[in-house]
């Protein structure tokens, strides 16, 4: 398969997640560089359940790009000036090819996939999706091999893709953050009031500012974590609202009971739009 005609005779296999090979295209490229690179294919392909779905693997003048979805692994070698658009929509081309010609089985019979692939994906969209997301960057340590050398890599990729985009944002979810920047004001505002109290009478309580202010970072935080992917959001957001609940009742005394539900009711709204509010899977958009 010549993926990159212009460019070099590049090698791309189809594998499953667990490293078994179900397709792979031929070349005869003898160059030295070229032949090292691909020494990481059959590392990589052990490996890619641990990584994120589109890494990349730079190994000289060369990179191998790779996609992964539903099971199956696409890989690409060509040169570190081809651009990661073209291999990407190239390997998604792929991999609709693949799927589309194999209903019933991912494993064919023949050990070749097509002789070419043009690829039809409009480029201007997966050059949007490429600056969104970009590809992972993998190391020759995170492969695990390197001159010979095995070396020590982490069980099980941890965390999450950088740029990793969420769900489009839901009504009840900008309803949620705005109850919580609200709820962050009042906070503020009690909190600076708490201050002028204790400047004018020494026998204030200071830990009703520090609950205040608490109550105002958990607020915020919960905002963030309604916003941005990050590792652990669900764990994350349930902490919030449990700092936001003590807060709450320690400031019972200066607070009544509609106070204290309206800002716990706000709370739990928020943390279960967190929840609700899921990473962005790779979408499939495939004819099968």
């Amino acid at each position: 398969m010549l993926a990159c005609k212009s460019m070099l005779h590049s090698r791309s296999p189809v594998t499953e997640l667990d490293g078994l090979p179900l397709s792979a295209s031929t070349d005869y490229e003898q160059d030295r560089g070229l032949q090292e690179t691909k020494k990481h294919l059959k590392s990589l392909s052990k490996k890619l359940s641990q990584f994120p779905d589109r890494c990349t693997l730079k190994s000289g003048h060369y990179n191998v790009n790779f996609t992964s979805s539903l099971g199956v692994g696409y890989m690409m070698v060509c040169t570190d000036s081809y651009p990661n658009v073209l291999s990407f929509c190239f390997l998604d081309e792929l991999q609709r090819e693949f799927i589309s010609s194999t209903p019933s089985s991912r494993r064919p019979s023949s050990g070749t996939t097509a002789p070419s692939l043009s690829t039809k994906i409009n480029l201007t969209d997966m050059q949007t999706e490429i600056k969104l997301r970009p590809p992972y960057q993998l190391s020759i340590e995170d492969v695990g091999v390197a001159n010979g050398f095995t070396h020590h890599t982490p069980s099980k990729y941890k965390g999450i893709a950088p740029n990793q985009m969420l769900e489009p944002v839901s009504l009840p979810g900008i309803v949620s953050c705005v109850l919580s920047l609200l709820c962050t004001g009042l906070n503020l505002l009690r909190g600076v009031h708490a201050i002028e109290s204790i400047l004018q009478n020494e026998d204030e309580d200071f830990n009703y500012v520090i609950a205040f202010f608490l109550g105002s970072a958990a607020c915020l935080y919960q905002c963030y974590l309604f916003a941005y992917c990050t590792v652990w959001r669900s764990s994350k957001s349930f902490l919030c609202l449990a700092l936001i609940c003590l807060c709450n009742m320690y400031l019972y005394e200066l607070r009544n009971v509609w106070q204290i539900l309206f800002h716990v009711t706000v709370a739990a709204f928020t943390t279960l739009q967190i929840h609700l509010r899921r990473p962005q899977g790779k979408a499939p958009d495939y004819t099968v």
